[in-house]
């Protein structure tokens, strides 16, 4: 009986792991190279501040190795940090994008530029600091519409992502405008800034745990959306609290618009999908949740463009 038990467990086995390795791997849904080239500190913006010194801004660009498509997808990643911290090597970044470009995307992890003031502790300067990193989104998205031979990107598929405070420049790049942020804190002349809604033509966004000051700027567009959240998310919440309207509440309101969306939930978990946050170490089962955040968004995003 032991024996014939065990061997119908072998065969099992077997039987499940011919049917995993008959899976066909499909570019942009499954990881198809093993290997990615790192192209460190390239320079997409140097602007000169008002003293006369120059700050570079510089983005990592992450490529799949071996790879001879003329034209990919691109992927700009924004780190998280409240607008106070970070760099394009926090946390989940580099990660995501070795998951991405493995798939066959090309990503860019960039540096935007940190507020001075105090966007932790100031609504305020949390709309300006994120009105600010915008600013040096489009700027990169410019860069790469330049270059777009160099890097063999396909400028009409760039999606922005990020995590935290970079999932809330990428919503916002999309769905608001500089008018409406500044408006919303009664900056003084913000009845002259632009109003335009999308100014970079961003296809998709990815938000893991990010947030929306106003859900009802989802009006303004129609931009796909992918979104990642704890529920117990005591940083950036997962529904809707005060001015800050999470993953919940835009995936509610998105629906009632129409606009292409999905939701992967975390239940008991907080920011960064940690079960007590920490900035400073995420552990080996934070970044296991990571991978797995990056294999939904993959998912969707190859059914939403990709799919025949």
């Amino acid at each position: 009986m032991n024996r014939q038990f065990a061997l119908t467990s072998l065969l099992l086995i077997f039987s499940a792991t011919c049917i995993a390795q008959s899976r066909v791997l499909i570019r942009y849904r499954d990881p198809l190279y093993d290997k990615v080239r790192i192209n460190r500190n390239i320079k997409y913006n140097s602007p000169v501040d008002s003293s006369g010194n120059r700050r570079e801004y510089l983005a990592d660009i992450y490529e799949p190795e071996n790879d001879s498509l003329t034209t990919r997808p691109l992927i700009i990643w924004m780190h998280g940090g409240g607008f106070k911290y970070g760099n394009k090597k926090t946390g989940g970044i580099p990660l995501w994008c070795k998951e991405f470009a493995k798939r066959g995307y090309v990503c860019a992890a960039i540096n935007y530029r940190l507020s001075k003031k105090r966007p932790l502790k100031k609504f305020p300067d949390l709309v300006e600091g994120c009105a600010d990193a915008i600013k040096n989104l489009e700027l990169a998205i410019d860069f790469f519409k330049q270059n777009l031979n160099r890097y063999r990107i396909d400028t009409n598929s760039i999606i922005v992502a990020g995590n935290s405070a970079g999932a809330i420049i990428a919503l916002h790049a999309a769905y608001s405008s500089p008018y409406e942020m500044m408006h919303l804190i009664n900056k003084p002349g913000s009845d002259t800034l632009n109003k335009r809604h999308n100014a970079a033509d961003i296809s998709a966004i990815i938000s893991f745990w990010g947030a929306l000051f106003d859900s009802n700027w989802l009006k303004n567009a129609k931009v796909p959306i992918v979104l990642v959240h704890g529920t117990k998310d005591k940083i950036v919440r997962f529904d809707h609290k005060g001015p800050i309207n999470g993953s919940l509440a835009i995936h509610r309101v998105a629906d009632s618009l129409g606009i292409s969306n999905d939701l992967r939930v975390y239940p008991g978990y907080g920011h960064e999908l940690q079960k007590h946050f920490n900035p400073f170490f995420a552990g080996r089962k934070a970044k296991r949740r990571w991978k797995e955040a990056a294999d939904f968004a993959a998912e969707f995003l190859y059914k939403e463009f990709f799919k025949k």
